[in-house]
């Protein structure tokens, strides 16, 4: 298994592994709601999509890598590990604001751009 944060150990068989997939998807889960319910709640203050867009992705990133460091993968802090999560934070910011702006124009609906983009973002944080 590979994830933008390596484990300090690997989990034990494959119970150890369900287990731990378990915890990054209800992580993952947790973080994308709070990414998408301020993203939502920013833009019913009339914040702009992407910048609205920007602020729920940046909180979901710190939130992220908070939890899954100590709770999916139980790993010490590094700099190493932390310049590996920002980096694959940064493509999946990429693809983030990709999705919102192509749904911005083609569907006039930004949140449903945020939302494609979760599982695009969900597969690149575990596999990269």
């Amino acid at each position: 298994m590979t994830s933008a944060i390596q484990p300090d150990s690997k989990p034990a068989g494959l119970v150890g592994w369900v287990r731990q997939f378990g915890i990054f998807i209800g992580v993952g889960l947790v973080c994308a709601a709070v990414d998408v319910g301020f993203m939502y709640w920013l833009m019913s203050a009339k914040v702009s999509p992407l910048v609205s867009a920007s602020w729920g992705f940046a909180l979901g990133v710190c939130l992220n890598f908070l939890l899954h460091s100590r709770m999916t993968f139980k790993a010490s802090a590094s700099w190493r590990r932390l310049a590996r999560f920002l980096w694959v934070a940064a493509l999946n910011y990429g693809v983030t604001l990709a999705c919102v702006q192509a749904a911005s124009f083609w569907l006039a609906s930004p949140l449903l751009g945020k939302l494609i983009s979760l599982p695009v973002v969900a597969v690149n944080g575990y596999y990269l």
